[in-house]
C-alpha cells in the first residue's frame, strides 16, 4: 500500500462517481465510484499516519544499583525527514 494505490483509487472512484453514465444491471457505478473514492482517502490517511510513526521512537532503559535501587530513563528520538520528491 502507499500513496499510489490511494491515489489511483481517488481517481478511479471519480471517474465511475462523475463521469460514467453506463447502466450496469444490478450495479449501481455512481456508488461504486463514492466507495472507491473513500478507499482511496483511507489509504492515503493510513500510509501518512504509518509513514508518520516510524519517524518516531521512543527508548526506556532501566539500571538497578548494587543497593537495589533502580533509575529509568527514556529517550526519544525523531528520524529526519525523507527527502522531497521530485
Amino acid at each position: 500500500m502507499g500513496y499510489g494505490l490511494g491515489v489511483f483509487l481517488l481517481a478511479l472512484g471519480l471517474i465511475l462517481a462523475f463521469a460514467v453514465q453506463d447502466m450496469i444491471d444490478a450495479v449501481d457505478l455512481t456508488m461504486v465510484g463514492y466507495i472507491l473514492c473513500l478507499a482511496g482517502v483511507l489509504v492515503i490517511v493510513l500510509t501518512a499516519v504509518q509513514l508518520n510513526a516510524r519517524r518516531r521512537t521512543t527508548t526506556t532503559a532501566t539500571t538497578t544499583d548494587a543497593e537495589g535501587r533502580q533509575a529509568t530513563t527514556q529517550r526519544r528520538t525523531e528520524s529526519d525527514p525523507p527527502p522531497p520528491a521530485i
